[in-house]
């Protein structure tokens, strides 16, 4: 009697949740590649069709004939097996085709790699280095450099405010590209292996401690293009998008005066001594940027993964220690070393933030002359 009440119930139940999966699968229907924006890009694509369709016919022909030797030279219908061994031509046959097949396949393959591994000529240098969890752009040619973060709101991580279009794929500050221009990129990491993706730019490079990958690209169409690091790189891998903004070259070259200006404006005075008001206004958004990912907004970090800084030793212990983990990070943890990511003003900011928010209250401060002679 339980079993008829309960059918009833389970078939609505699971006639909502095939609704749902299909509702959801025909929303992230994508298939196939981009073609992108880059001459390379297409090419890639192009290829990529190629070898599916030769993949395709080789299917259709092997399954058909097997669909077909199955269903004519069956028992049933009083077939008989054949009897031969070692048919030379048969042997000839299946070891030529296959080579005529691959070498169909190598010959646009191999022009194309060679094409996406030709850094030569390139009209920028732009160096790329990953960092736990963020992305650094270094413009060699030009001088100046800046971190690009996640820029999506923790309310929305957090489930309490709607996502918005670009959920997971907003930064702060994007790499800015001119359209028309070669761009040679210089791929490498700070910490773990990460890696540097662009689907629009068919780009997908390593980035390895201690090695400096090439890759390059050539945009045609400005725009805004979206990616993210495609390596598992640790707990916050899934914050790491990679944005592209492409300017016409003249908005490009007004960009790097005004990113030229910006970075001469904002040299610091050594000398300078903060109040407690200016070092707590800066270190709030500094740890925004930089420390909530791992040790949450309030402090209160992650249970076994991230220790709290509400209350914690280090925030209320010896400022000494405090700013010397700041600083250098801790070995054996994901705890990254910040001396070389941020500025003395910045890391003086921040450390004064965590010993005096969320009920810390430790009353004491950092000035960046004391960072500066900590390093």
């Amino acid at each position: 009697m339980l079993v008829r009440k309960l059918i009833p119930w389970l078939s609505r139940l699971l006639g909502g949740s095939l609704l749902l999966a299909a509702n959801s699968a025909y929303a992230e229907y994508g298939l196939n590649l981009p073609q992108g924006v880059t001459e390379i890009s297409r090419e890639v694509y192009d290829l990529h069709m190629l070898i599916f369709w030769i993949c395709v016919v080789i299917g259709a022909v092997v399954f058909g004939v097997m669909l077909y030797s199955i269903f004519h030279h069956r028992k049933s219908k009083g077939a008989k097996a054949a009897q031969f061994h070692e048919s030379t031509t048969v042997e000839i046959i299946w070891t030529v085709v296959p080579i005529l097949i691959l070498v169909a396949m190598a010959i646009p393959a191999t022009k194309t790699l060679l094409k996406m591994e030709d850094v030569a000529n390139a009209d920028i240098t732009i160096k790329i280095t990953g960092y736990q969890w963020k992305w650094r752009y270094d413009y060699l040619d030009q001088n100046f450099g800046f971190y690009s973060v996640l820029s999506t709101p923790r309310e929305q991580i957090e489930n309490t405010a709607d996502k918005s279009e670009h959920y997971l794929r907003e930064v702060d500050r994007p790499l800015v590209v001119p359209v028309g221009t070669k761009v040679r990129f210089l791929i490498t990491s700070n910490d773990v292996i990460h890696a540097w993706g662009v689907p629009d730019l068919a780009i997908k490079k390593d980035a390895i401690p201690g090695f400096i990958n090439e890759v390059w690209t050539l945009i045609e169409t400005p725009g805004t293009y979206r990616g993210q690091c495609v390596e598992l790189c640790g707990k916050d891998h899934g914050y790491m998008p990679v944005v592209v903004e492409a300017k016409s070259i003249e908005d490009y070259q007004l960009w790097v005066g005004e990113q030229q200006a910006l970075a001469l404006a904002s040299t610091e005075d050594p000398d300078k001594v903060w109040t407690a008001d200016e070092l707590m206004a800066k270190g709030e958004q500094v740890y925004a940027t930089n420390c909530a990912a791992c040790h949450m907004a309030g402090g209160e970090g992650v249970p076994g993964a991230f220790p709290a800084l509400k209350g914690s030793k280090i925030a209320t212990g010896p400022i000494a220690d405090h700013s010397n983990i700041v600083l250098h990070g801790k070995a054996g943890t994901a705890m990254a070393a910040f001396a070389a990511q941020l500025s003395d003003s910045e890391l003086a900011a921040v450390i004064t933030y965590e010993r005096n928010a969320w009920g810390n209250n430790t009353g004491d401060s950092i000035q960046p002359s004391q960072v500066k002679a900590a390093r």
